[in-house]
């Protein structure tokens, strides 16, 4: 439940549309619905601005649906990351709308497969291939949160020219997500190029000394670029909700709703 269903509900009661003593059995659900192994937040987009997203690492497929099968009870959009594709299967059977990105390993609306939707520009900055699977994850966070949001893939500074053949992109951003693994020098290359919020990822992707993504953490960690900001090492979700959140014209349909 959101701020819009809270207040549709009281203005159903007002209108008479609605009985008070079913109100009152909707709103005992809030904030919290426990079932055998986890308590779900059917409250926090009210408090936090979004609904709760499910990480399903860790998780079996069948604790992973039944979490969604109380979200979509409640009217909650679902957003789940780190799925794999025996916990969509699973999920699937049972919500067959729901769609699932393999790149990313995230489970989602439909709506997330409609790039031209939301507001704002948030662009994700990949260095290499093999950071697609972050990238991917930080775009769909940003889509799910109302951002719109493109990617540039395979830009890392040892092809410089890369990076520069988009320059303008670059520079007409709201928020930009550099991602990077090896050295992790990426993020501070387009924090020099831009005047906008740079939010770095490190990944784990490189060779022994990489320290599986500890080196390119380091690395952004000590940035000289004075609009970057670091989150953790993989942490494309993290990245892409914070970008949303930095995102001013996504904060201000918020706002103004």
């Amino acid at each position: 439940m959101d701020e819009y269903s809270v207040r549709k509900l009281l203005e159903d009661v007002r209108d008479g549309h609605l009985k008070p003593d079913e109100a009152q059995q909707r709103l005992r659900r809030l904030p919290f619905e426990n079932i055998d192994y986890a308590s779900i937040d059917l409250h926090r987009s009210i408090r936090h601005g979004s609904s709760e997203v499910i990480f399903c690492e860790g998780k079996t497929p069948g604790q992973v649906l039944g979490i969604i099968e109380v979200q979509k009870k409640n009217e909650i959009p679902v957003f789940a990351t780190r799925a794999d594709d025996r916990g969509f299967e699973k999920v699937r059977g049972v919500f067959p709308e729901l769609v699932y990105d393999e790149v990313a390993g995230v489970i989602g609306e439909p709506r997330l497969l409609s790039p031209k939707q939301g507001d704002g520009r948030v662009l994700v900055v990949a260095a290499g291939t093999s950071d697609l699977r972050v990238a991917r994850e930080a775009e769909l966070t940003c889509r799910f949160l109302g951002s719109r949001v493109r990617s540039i893939v395979d830009v890392g500074v040892c092809g410089l020219h890369r990076l520069l053949s988009h320059i303008t992109e670059l520079q007409q951003a709201d928020v930009i997500i550099a991602i990077a693994g090896m050295e992790g020098a990426l993020p501070t290359v387009v924090g020099g190029l831009v005047n906008v919020p740079v939010i770095a990822v490190p990944t784990s992707v490189g060779y022994g000394t990489s320290f599986n993504g500890i080196t390119a953490l380091l690395g952004m960690l000590n940035s000289c670029a004075a609009n970057v900001t670091v989150v953790n090492i993989d942490n494309g979700f993290g990245a892409g909700y914070v970008a949303s959140m930095m995102n001013p014209k996504v904060r201000s349909v918020t706002e103004d709703a």
